[in-house]
């Protein structure tokens, strides 16, 4: 039997979540937006980040639930997740170090080779092996991380212990306020440092004061039939996706050759990214959770439709946040983005922590479900004022309302996937879930970019917009799938 959690022991098994969600909060919003545009054409920009996020995340897909699998069986001394979470955490500082490095092949004689052979400058191709390399290291930690939690805390207080989580995951967005100004001057290199320091601090934590009890007895059978059902199950969300955005390339293509109106434009290539994003994130879940968990996933419907609802929200979500500076300066046009950008986060995080602790504590009283259902709502309303906005005032204003929605979501919805995943393979089935974490910058990103840019040649501006709408479809949709998970 478990032991209760004391106040501090929830501190120390999330505290490695700081970590990640320092890197992920500078990385995505902020750092990652300015080197794409500082290497890249402006008027390609939302296309070239979509790439660098989606080719990442597909790796993402296929390394994270590997690592939650093999962490299952580990039998070293130092328990079963530990060690997985060091190792990633020192590549994690080496392939940094390479993305720090990108800019200094602005301007590189091996230009023109990248530029004929991949239609890509230098910079940018070293940015895309660093951020690739990266997601490698990052899930091999993110993987095993998932485990603690279903390993160490009792069942009753798990929604505590997953609000916790929520609130390591959001503090970064306070963390980075600073980190705005320093990227608009350009020091990339002091920004990696600081992402380097949250890795070692939060190791470390990890490392000293969580215990775990090692596996004494590896479990029968072998891994390989598992880890090729991850190969297949990425392959089939990655083809998914990859279709859908050959949908809505087509269908743009198809009005442009009519020329359409700007209206009749927005509303048929604007419908048929509504059904790429909803269709992929359907198909995509469907048939990669029942081949990554095979013959199980008859009787695992509800985790699987617990992830469709995980996927679509965080499609919208992340895509939200990882647009926000280019939306900020085409459509607000703030006159330093990264350093607005960081302050529209900071601002959402004043709703977020709150509606983290407090949903993670209302979840052990009266229901996940409910409280989930609501978070879509609320940050689907959020979404669509964020429509309106004709400056920071109201675009803050917008923000709050997801940053409000997001947080009760992130603490919730997190504890009901604990009690869906079987207990004996909890870092396997919750490394399946990662479906949805890196399925949605690629159906979020990867389509929304493309949709950016070919919205934005008609219109400036009018890219962003659009693909905010659909973002806001996307939190209504994932409050009607709960009606398919059941307790």
């Amino acid at each position: 039997m478990k032991k209760d959690m004391r106040w501090y022991d929830y501190l120390t098994i999330n505290s490695y979540w700081l970590g990640l969600n320092i890197a992920s909060g500078i990385i995505t919003p902020v750092l990652l937006p300015y080197l794409v545009l500082l290497f890249m054409p402006p008027e390609q920009k939302n296309t070239y980040l979509a790439t660098v996020r989606v080719i990442g995340l597909a790796v993402a897909m296929l390394v994270q639930p590997l690592a939650g699998m093999l962490s299952d069986r580990s039998t070293s001394r130092y328990g079963r997740r530990r060690p997985y979470i060091v190792v990633g955490a020192l590549f994690n500082i080496l392939f940094l170090i390479i993305v720090a490095a990108s800019p200094a092949f602005i301007g590189s004689d091996s230009d023109n080779f990248f530029q004929r052979a991949f239609g890509v400058t230098t910079a940018y191709a070293v940015l895309l092996s660093g951020i690739v390399l990266l997601q490698v290291s990052s899930n091999v930690a993110h993987g095993a991380l998932q485990g603690l939690i279903p390993d160490l805390v009792p069942e009753h207080q798990r929604g505590r212990a997953s609000g916790v989580k929520a609130v390591f995951e959001l503090i970064p967005v306070f963390l980075v306020l600073f980190i705005g100004p320093l990227v608009d001057a350009g020091k990339v290199g002091l920004v990696v440092g600081i992402i380097c320091a949250g890795f070692v601090l939060t190791t470390l934590t990890t490392v000293l004061f969580v215990h775990e009890e090692p596996l004494r007895e590896k479990p029968a059978g072998g891994i390989g039939e598992a880890a090729l059902r991850l190969v297949f199950l990425t392959a089939i969300f990655v083809t998914v996706t990859r279709f859908a955005v050959w949908l809505v390339t087509a269908s743009g293509d198809l009005v442009t050759a009519r020329e359409a109106a700007i209206g009749v434009q927005v509303a048929f290539v604007g419908l048929m990214g509504l059904i790429g994003m909803a269709g992929s994130i359907f198909a995509g879940v469907y048939l990669g959770a029942w081949v990554g968990i095979g013959a199980e996933a008859r009787q695992q419907k509800s985790f699987i439709w617990w992830i469709v609802n995980r996927l679509l929200f965080l499609a919208a979500v992340g895509s939200v946040q990882g647009f926000a500076q280019y939306y900020l300066a085409d459509v607000i046009r703030v006159p330093k983005p990264a350093s607005a950008t960081t302050m529209l986060m900071a601002a959402v995080a004043g709703f977020l922590i709150p509606s983290a602790l407090g949903g993670g504590y209302l979840a052990d009283r009266i229901g996940r479900k409910r409280l989930v259902m609501l978070a879509g709502l609320v940050a689907a309303g959020g979404t669509v004022l964020l429509l309106f906005a004709n400056g920071m005032p109201m675009a803050i204003v917008a923000g709050c309302i997801i940053g409000l929605g997001a947080g009760t979501f992130m603490a919730t919805n997190w504890a009901l996937g604990t009690d869906l995943a079987p207990k004996q393979d909890a870092g396997r089935y919750l490394g399946i879930s990662n479906l949805a974490g890196a399925g949605a910058g690629i159906v979020g990103a990867g389509l929304g970019g493309p949709m950016a840019d070919f919205f934005n040649a008609l219109q400036p501006g009018l890219g962003y917009l659009v693909i905010f709408a659909l973002y806001a479809a996307l939190f209504a949709l994932s409050s009607l799938t709960l009606a398919r998970v059941k307790g």
